[in-house]
This record gives C-alpha cells, sequence and structure tokens, in this order.
C-alpha cells in the first residue's frame, strides 16, 4: 500500500510540474527558448555547465526541454536530484533564496503536505537558498560556458 502512495504522489508531483506548470509558465512568463541543442552541448566542455547538462539529462534519460533547461541547470548547480525529495529540496531553496512565485509555493506546498518524511530535508534546503547568493538573477545561457564548479562556489553555500 505504501509503494502505491508513493507511485500516485510521485506521479501527481510530475503532473503538476510537468503538465500544468509547464505549459501555463510558457504562456504566462514567455521564456526565451534554450540556444542549443543536446549536440551542442556535448560539445561544450568538460566540467562547464554546458557539458554538465548534457551529460546530467543523458545520465537522469532525459530529453532538452527548449523551456525546462534551466530549471535542469538548478538540479545541477545545487546538487538536488530529480527525486521527489529532490524536487522538493530544490523549490525550497528556490523559496528561501527569495524566488516567490506560483510553481514554487504550489510545489513547496504540495511536498509539506505530501512527504513529511522530508520535511527536515526541506527546511534544510529552504535556510540554504536563504544563505546562498540570490541565483534568480543569473543569465543561465552565458553560464553554460563557466565551469559548474566556479558557478557552486560563487553563488550556493553548502
Amino acid at each position: 500500500m505504501y509503494k502505491l502512495i508513493i507511485k500516485a504522489r510521485s506521479g501527481i508531483l510530475v503532473w503538476l510540474t510537468h503538465r500544468l506548470a509547464l505549459p501555463i509558465l510558457k504562456i504566462i512568463r514567455k521564456p526565451e527558448k534554450f540556444p542549443y541543442s543536446m549536440n551542442e552541448l556535448n560539445h561544450f566542455p568538460t566540467g562547464t555547465m554546458g557539458r554538465d547538462l548534457a551529460d546530467f539529462l543523458d545520465n537522469k534519460e532525459l530529453e532538452l526541454l527548449p523551456y525546462y533547461a534551466r530549471h535542469d541547470m538548478k538540479h545541477i548547480l545545487l546538487d538536488y536530484d530529480t527525486t521527489d525529495e529532490g524536487e522538493g529540496c530544490l523549490q525550497c531553496f528556490m523559496l528561501g533564496n527569495g524566488h516567490i512565485s506560483f510553481p514554487v509555493i504550489a510545489t513547496v506546498v504540495y511536498c509539506f503536505a505530501t512527504m513529511p518524511e522530508y520535511w527536515h530535508h526541506f527546511a534544510t534546503a529552504y535556510r540554504r537558498g536563504n544563505q546562498s547568493e540570490a541565483i534568480g538573477g543569473l543569465n543561465w545561457f552565458t553560464v553554460l560556458k563557466t565551469p559548474t564548479a566556479t558557478l557552486k562556489k560563487l553563488v550556493v553555500k553548502k
């Protein structure tokens, strides 16, 4: 029974983020389309955010979504996995980092309501976001050429 609840919880989270939030954000925000293909990212130097993004997507067996690449880059920058726990931590970090938006708040509320076993991790991620440099203003397309380790040192507190 517990495994069914976890599977349903994950399915709802994926639906909320990929099927509801992403299409709505594309309409509301009119984001810039990601300027690189997977093939181009694979030719970035090893250790750069661009190459790490390609490797991340390959390792996770995910496709490059042109309007979602920034989100995947945040997973890399912040070292949060693409699991339910990792997604909740990423969004709690963003809330703590001052990024207040409907998708962030909705995901944080959903995660706190359905994942009590991760509350401590979510609270830690929130504090970490609060103590880190604001990442909302990063030019995500420009940092693709920057070594990921350098970005982490400049922005993120452990």
